[in-house]
């Protein structure tokens, strides 16, 4: 498949139906500049939105994918040659993706091994060197799936961050010997791995559409997750609920939630790129 030609396509469809890339992009759900970046032919539509495109443009996925109006004598054909350069184009990104993630965990590899050869030379026992040793494995579990599929691996990746998580701090409380890595951890632990899960139900809801509006909106959740672990510090070891560090953390917040609201509806209203 030719990026620059199906880009040129794209284009040429949106023109004829007189549409500006705004225009096409609010269809969509989109940002304008998304639809640019296709018809400079620096990337490609989502899969997700193909088929929508495909309606907006009055062509067939088919015509996209080969950035030209497709006789019948020609579509059998031409779907067949699509279907075998998306499959190519997959499995190049797998093969690309495993090479990152055979080097990324071998890297990882190297540093518990050294970790553990460093702690046996110098104390002639296992002791200190558990304890990165249990942290990088964590690590590896946790980034693994993204890094080996991309995209299609961040919910796993957020199943393995809960999953792993309280396991991983009991671990940590038995090597340092201290109870309260594991009492106060967990409990912190639990209502951040929750937040990031709602992060992630916010970006998947608000799509790439609304990215500014999202992030707004993580940033002002952040706020009462601020309070919520203060409470628990408070509770547990006896902290001030709220200090002036506290306070200047949510003011941050608050500041970066305004912003991103504002920049999303000023580019909402094409007053800014």
């Amino acid at each position: 498949m030719d990026q620059t030609k199906i880009g040129s396509f794209i284009a040429q469809c949106r023109k004829e139906k007189k549409l500006t890339q705004m225009q096409l992009a609010e269809k969509l759900g989109i940002t304008d500049r998304a639809v640019s970046k296709w018809e400079t032919g620096k990337s490609m539509p989502d899969s997700s939105i193909m088929l929508e495109l495909c309606e907006i443009l009055g062509i067939t996925v088919n015509e996209l994918l080969s950035g030209e109006v497709i006789t019948m004598e020609n579509y059998e054909k031409t779907a067949d040659e699509n279907l075998i350069a998306l499959k190519r184009k997959d499995e190049n990104n797998l093969t690309r993706n495993g090479i990152i993630a055979i080097l990324y965990s071998m890297a990882l590899l190297i540093g518990m091994m050294v970790c553990l050869v460093c702690n046996i030379a110098i104390s002639g026992a296992l002791t200190w060197s558990l304890i990165p040793v249990s942290s990088i494995l964590y690590a590896w579990a946790v980034s693994f799936p993204v890094i080996i599929f991309g995209k299609r691996g961040i919910l796993t990746s957020l199943v393995s961050l809960s999953a792993f998580t309280i396991p991983y701090l009991f671990v940590l409380s038995r090597l340092t010997k201290a109870p309260a890595v594991f009492s106060i951890g967990t409990v912190v632990a639990f209502v951040s791995i929750l937040f990031v899960w709602i992060v992630a139900v916010i970006c998947m809801r608000m799509g790439n559409s609304r990215k500014l509006t999202a992030l707004g909106i993580i940033f002002l959740s952040a706020v009462p997750l601020v309070f919520i672990i203060n409470a628990i510090l408070a509770k547990m070891i006896s902290e001030p609920l709220f200090d002036v560090w506290d306070m200047l953390a949510v003011f941050v917040l608050l500041i970066l939630a305004f912003s991103c609201f504002m920049c999303g509806y000023a580019k909402k209203r094409g007053l800014l790129k």
